[in-house]
């Protein structure tokens, strides 16, 4: 049984759903089974059943798992008092964090947004609208008042989204053209550099 950071053996519940973001991740929702899933924690499908009465209801609950920490992880930098190019660093900055600790969460969300959310039952970008709709306002407020450079607002996030996401979700094609794993630490903190330094490229109101 494995064991959280505090050296304490985690539930089973807490294993079903590791195992289940891992597999969902690799072999996307229709190519994973309960038993798949049971086999990966050691236990029986019945007991896996036990804790969550379908598949549909364990993917559910990892999809709510992943935009909980993702929304938990964003919201220090979201509401810091720092201005400027040095807020928009520090919300970068949690992103790229969250995806390198979390590269399948990356992976479930590219294949959520390729399906259009139908394995949830829920708008999916619907649920990320209003914080989307939200930085587009901040964007161009502070374009508006000079703080930052004019530029169409939505798209630059959009640019943003797919700097982040792709880069970890493609991460095995990547390695072929890298010669390296994208996911090394030297890797990632280059990649995380270049990110940051287009932003402020993008942003900068400095001829």
């Amino acid at each position: 049984m494995s064991s959280d950071g505090n050296g304490n053996a985690s539930s089973t519940r807490e294993q079903i759903l590791d195992a289940a973001r891992e597999c969902f991740a690799v072999a996307g929702y229709s190519g994973t089974s309960l038993n798949d899933i049971a086999a990966e924690v050691g236990i029986r499908r019945p007991s896996l059943l036990h804790h969550f009465a379908s598949k549909d209801a364990l993917y559910q609950e990892v999809f709510e798992q992943l935009l909980s920490d993702w929304f938990f992880r964003l919201a220090d930098s979201i509401a810091s008092p720092a201005k400027g190019l040095a807020k928009v660093e520090q919300v970068l900055d949690a992103g790229f964090g969250f995806f390198a600790d979390n590269p399948a969460y990356v992976t479930l969300m590219r294949r959520e947004a390729i399906d259009g959310g139908s394995h949830l039952g829920i708008d999916l970008a619907g649920v990320l609208r209003p914080m989307f709709d939200e930085a587009v306002l901040y964007f161009e407020r502070e374009m508006a008042a000079g703080v930052f450079r004019t530029q169409d607002a939505a798209q630059l996030l959009l640019t943003g989204y797919g700097a982040l996401l792709s880069y970890f979700s493609d991460a095995p094609f990547l390695e072929g053209l890298l010669d390296e794993s994208p996911l090394a630490e030297a890797a990632l903190a280059r990649r995380r550099d270049h990110i940051i330094e287009f932003f402020h490229s993008a942003l900068d109101p400095t001829p």
